[in-house]
């Protein structure tokens, strides 16, 4: 099958929905299929042989954070090129309504498109007020996929009509196999993203962690990502600064070794999320998992069986959670198995094989519908 997927989001800045699309991608063309990504991206960005280009993309507020997206007659012209070389048998859309590339493209496409949603957003203005902009774009679309229930509550609520629930995908025995570091051992805990972006939560962690060293002091946090690394400490009495280390960007291979190698994984994000992906991975690589308790997370760790969660945005909580966990190695073990055995419905043999199905039905009713028309208008022509 010739399938297009177009990514609406900077392939050169890491985030879920650009994960979610590269391993989608990779796992796809190892069942032995033909893919093209679409993607904004800087001229000097390298990329894997299957992602073309759309251009540079320009900061855009979106969804309570700032993405990177592409829009304008550039990239439209590049869309209706990569369309037309392409020849797909079916084009897949992700974030189909955020001001981007998988708009062009459902205005451009002809032929079965199918539209994934990522964003969580039941209050969404702005959504509501481009309804009927988007509208002749949406009705284009042969199937919708939501990756939560959250995701699909927003789809309904805005856009109307509904979607076949996916969640995203993920390599479960790649960050199972992963060796852990000695380094990051013992006494740890992990966060992985962007530092400076409020609502992926390390303020609420920071917030927490001086009861945590005045309970456990030989206590490490381990904060891999992207940001202000002075700033995001200011807050911290100045003796406790060296208890936090930071990692930078890490590759997915040193990822997958920090989730094996701490005590706990903490999620402390406050909003805004629609799944959870780094939660899936943490579980995938054996990892207890302390998140906050957004409607996704919960969903994500099967209302707290898989992974504990605390109040969001409750410093408090957190602290006495994180303290409890670091005490009880009999809980965390529990946490990890739980988490081991759950994560595996998320693994991409699972996923992938439903996303294919929704492909082969679109492109089979669009089959179906073509030899409709074409007997149709031979019966025409022959009067019958």
């Amino acid at each position: 099958m010739k399938i297009g997927i177009v990514c609406p989001y900077s392939w050169d800045v890491p985030g879920g929905v650009q994960f979610h699309i590269r391993d989608l991608a990779e796992h796809l063309i190892r069942l032995g299929h033909e893919v093209s990504v679409l993607a904004p991206a800087d001229d000097e960005t390298p990329l894997p042989p299957y992602v073309v280009s759309a251009g540079r993309a320009v900061p855009v507020s979106y969804n309570g954070s700032v993405a990177r997206l592409s829009f304008g007659f550039l990239s439209a012209a590049r869309v209706r090129r990569w369309l037309h070389d392409g020849t797909f048998d079916v084009v897949h859309i992700h974030e189909p309504t955020s001001p981007s590339l998988g708009l062009l493209t459902c205005w451009a496409a002809q032929g079965p498109i199918v539209a994934t949603f990522h964003t969580s957003n039941p209050r969404s203005r702005a959504m509501i007020a481009a309804y009927p902009i988007l509208q002749p774009a949406l009705e284009k679309i042969s199937a919708r996929i939501a990756v939560s229930e959250y995701a699909r509550r927003t789809l309904v609520e805005h856009l109307g009509g509904d979607a076949v629930l996916i969640p995203n995908g993920v390599d479960v025995d790649f960050f199972a196999g992963a060796e852990p570091k000695a380094e990051w051992q013992g006494g740890t805990l992990g966060f992985i993203g962007r530092i400076d972006e409020p609502r992926k939560g390390l303020p609420v962690l920071m917030r927490a962690l001086p009861r945590i060293l005045a309970e456990r002091p030989d206590t490490r946090l381990l904060v891999a990502g992207r940001g202000d690394e002075e700033e995001a400490v200011a807050s911290l009495p100045p003796e406790m600064r060296s208890r936090v280390e930071f990692l930078g960007m890490v590759s997915d291979e040193d990822k997958a070794r920090l989730l094996r190698s701490v005590d706990v994984y903490v999620a402390p994000n406050t909003g805004g999320e629609s799944f959870g992906i780094i939660l899936v991975e943490a579980l995938s690589a054996g990892a207890p998992v302390l998140a906050s308790d957004l409607d996704a997370f919960a969903q994500v760790l099967d209302q707290g069986a898989a992974g504990e969660l605390f109040a969001n945005e409750d410093a408090d909580a957190l602290a006495d959670a994180a303290i409890r966990l670091l005490g009880d190695e009999a809980r965390r073990a529990e946490l990890s198995a739980r988490g081991s055995a759950h994560v595996r419905r998320f693994d991409w043999s699972t996923v992938g094989a439903d996303i294919l199905a929704v492909y082969e039905t679109v492109t089979d009713g669009a089959a179906a519908v073509d030899t409709d028309e074409k007997t149709g208008g031979l019966r025409a022509r022959l009067g019958l």
